[in-house]
């Protein structure tokens, strides 16, 4: 793939296709020799055109580290079924990145007060 100012290669490992969670799953590595890193955005399209029959709203890419002295990342990809999937199996924190998600605005004094309330009640309907 060419990108801004060089070209990117990228490699899958580990690919994996999970159907309990109804997504492909993989290891990406990322040679980019002559950029400092490349966005997730070019990252995404490159595995449009490398995955027929995909949206990039089923795509979560995360965990990206640049190895030391620069050319190479490596990430972790999944690629969802149905964009059903990717929200009843993502993390909520995810989803709020992608865009998907609101964050609750809560004060640190609301969050311990309602831990402590759970906590009264072992069996039962939990309080909201």
């Amino acid at each position: 793939m060419s990108g801004q100012d060089g070209a990117f290669t990228i490699r899958t490992r580990k690919f994996m296709s999970n159907r309990l969670l109804g997504r492909k799953q993989m290891v990406l590595d990322v040679y980019h020799p002559g950029r400092a890193s490349i966005p997730k955005k070019e990252l995404c399209e490159a595995l449009l055109d490398k995955y027929n029959g995909i949206t990039a709203k089923n795509i979560v890419l995360f965990g990206f580290r640049t190895a030391f002295g620069g050319g190479k990342s490596t990430g972790f990809a999944f690629i969802y079924d149905s964009w059903e999937a990717r929200l009843l199996v993502e993390p909520k924190f995810r989803q709020i990145r992608a865009g998907d998600g609101e964050k609750v605005e809560r004060s640190r004094k609301q969050m311990k007060e309602l831990k402590n309330r759970r906590k009264k009640f072992r069996g039962k309907k939990k309080a909201a």
